[in-house]
């Protein structure tokens, strides 16, 4: 049984590629999914808030996406990385979230908490606490006013920092069309980025207070270590 200091050695120590730890939940080790949880928290937020506009809604988007990916990780057949077939998961819920939720509005700003993977600072950020308000809702503006084909690009690649190939893949677009729509979004946020003087990676952070929650969310639902599906 996974004892709390083996999941903490995973996430700070050696950490174990993700297909050993996917082997080990397969295995019957099953709290070994909470690895699998802070390490991807992040990522698959920013995927999902760059598709639903909406705080609330992405979170709920990533419990499902992790319900779902728990449920299935027995078709998880190794062919491409474990991060792409995730990631996957997570944009094929915000989609369907999207259209549940067709009237949706952002209901908090989109700038957060630091890395998951990190011990928690009881300190706020310097530079977080330094950022303009004004300008910080003019650029949360304008990422959420960007269109649906090139909001989800534009995070993606600019503040995940996924490569071209990842997010055609993700999204199920060809390359060509990322990079076409990468750039028109880039000239639609020129200015304010500009303004804002931070690098896009800096955006949408989703750790600590929020990246705890969200694990003890999905551990609750999946009622803790369980047997997985085998066909």
């Amino acid at each position: 049984m996974t004892t709390n200091a083996a999941i903490s050695q995973a996430l700070r120590g050696e950490r174990p590629s993700d297909e050993d730890v996917v082997r080990r939940i397969r295995a019957g080790d099953t709290a070994m999914f909470e690895v699998l949880m802070r390490r991807y928290n992040q990522r698959l937020y920013r995927v999902a808030r760059g598709i639903v506009r909406d705080h609330a809604e992405a979170e709920d988007v990533l419990q499902q996406a992790y319900i779902n990916a728990y449920t299935h990780l027995h078709q998880y057949e190794q062919r491409g990385s474990f991060a792409g077939w995730l990631t996957r998961i997570a944009v094929h819920e915000a989609f369907a979230g999207h259209r549940r939720w067709a009237q949706a509005k952002v209901t908090e700003p989109i700038l957060g908490d630091g890395p998951c993977d990190h011990i928690a600072s009881p300190n706020p950020d310097p530079e977080e606490a330094a950022l303009s308000s004004e300008l910080r809702r003019d650029l949360e503006a304008m990422i959420d006013s960007l269109a649906e084909a090139y909001r989800p690009v534009f995070v993606m690649r600019e503040v995940e920092g996924l490569t071209t190939a990842e997010t055609a893949e993700a999204l199920g677009l060809s390359e060509d069309v990322v990079k076409t729509r990468l750039r028109r979004a880039r000239a639609m946020l020129r200015d304010a980025l500009a303004r804002d003087g931070r690098r896009p990676g800096d955006l949408l952070r989703f750790g600590f207070e929020r990246c705890d929650r969200m694990v003890a969310a999905v551990l609750a639902r999946l009622g803790g270590p369980r047997r997985m599906a085998t066909s």
